[in-house]
C-alpha cells in the first residue's frame, strides 16, 4: 500500500534563539510531530539546517578569517552533534534516524541520481527517518545548494512527495514586513505568481543561515510547479505540521 510522503525542511531561524543556540524542545517538538505522522502510515524526510549554529556552539569563535573554511569547520564539528541530538530524541520515541548528506551533482541524472533515490527509499522502507543537510564541509561554490530551501525542494521532487513543508520563524509570506500592523498573511499562491512587490527578504537568515523569504518561495513554487503542494508556516509553533496534514488553514499555501 502506498504511503503518502512529507519532506520537511526546519531552518537555522526556527532551532535557535536570539543567542544563536539551540533549542532542544523544539527539536523535540519537531521529532514529535514527524513521530504522530509515522503512525499515521505517513513517511517523512527532514531537511535539517543547524549544523554550522551547533559547531560554532562548540569551538567558539573560529581564528580563520576565510569565510567558507570557517563554515566548512563549524558544519564539520557540528553535524554529528547535530544528529546525536536527533539520534536521542527520535530515540525517545522508539524511532530510527539517518544522516544523508548529499552535494548538487546527487540530483544530476546518472548514477549519483540513482543512488540518492535508492538511498532515500531503502530508508523510508525500513521506517527510517532520513536527515539530510547539504555536506557543507566538503561543498564548494559550483556544487553547493543556495541554501536548504533549494535542498528541501529537490529532495521533493526527487521522491514525488506528496506534500514539502517549509517550517520558518514567522508565519508564513506577507504582503509587507511581518511585523507592520498594514502587514498582511497571504494565504494562497499560484507557482508562477510574481511576488517580487512584497519579498524584500527583510525576513533575515540566523547569522550562519543562507535562506530568505525570497529564497523560500521561490523553491516553493518549482515545488508547487511539479505538482508538489508547498507550505511556508512557523516552525515555533506547536502544532503546525499536524495541522497542514489535516488540512486547517496554516501559514502560506503554494499549489496548483
Amino acid at each position: 500500500m502506498y504511503k503518502q510522503r512529507v519532506v520537511i525542511k526546519v531552518g537555522t531561524n526556527v532551532m535557535t534563539n536570539r543567542d544563536n543556540r539551540i533549542v532542544r524542545p523544539v527539536l523535540r517538538n519537531l521529532v514529535k510531530q514527524i513521530a504522530e505522522l509515522y503512525d499515521r502510515d505517513i513517511m517523512t524526510i527532514l531537511v535539517s539546517s543547524g549544523s554550522v549554529i551547533a559547531g560554532k556552539e562548540v569551538l567558539g569563535k573560529s581564528k580563520i578569517k576565510n569565510t567558507t573554511q570557517r563554515r566548512q569547520v563549524y558544519s564539520a564539528i557540528g553535524q554529528p552533534r547535530m544528529m546525536r541530538l536527533y539520534y536521542n530524541i527520535f530515540n525517545d520515541y522508539g524511532m530510527k534516524c539517518a544522516q544523508v548528506l548529499p552535494t548538487k551533482r546527487d540530483f544530476s541524472p546518472g548514477i549519483h541520481r540513482e543512488n540518492m533515490i535508492n538511498c532515500c527509499e531503502g530508508l523510508m522502507q525500513e521506517g527510517v527517518i532520513p536527515i539530510a543537510n547539504e555536506d557543507d564541509a566538503v561543498s564548494v561554490t559550483m556544487s553547493m545548494f543556495s541554501d536548504n530551501d533549494e535542498l528541501a525542494s529537490l529532495i521533493a521532487q526527487l521522491i514525488n512527495a506528496d506534500k514539502l513543508i517549509i517550517l520558518t520563524d514567522i508565519d508564513g509570506v506577507y504582503t509587507g514586513h511581518p511585523e507592520s500592523e498594514s502587514s498582511n498573511l497571504i494565504e494562497n499562491i499560484e507557482p508562477g505568481e510574481d511576488l517580487d512587490k512584497y519579498i524584500k527578504d527583510s525576513n533575515k537568515a540566523a547569522e550562519e543561515g543562507r535562506g530568505g523569504m525570497g529564497s523560500k518561495l521561490d523553491y516553493a513554487q518549482e515545488a508547487a510547479a511539479n505538482n508538489i503542494p508547498t507550505f511556508i508556516a512557523n516552525g515555533k509553533n506547536p502544532n503546525t505540521i499536524i495541522d497542514i496534514i489535516d488540512g486547517i488553514a496554516t501559514g502560506t499555501k503554494v499549489s496548483l
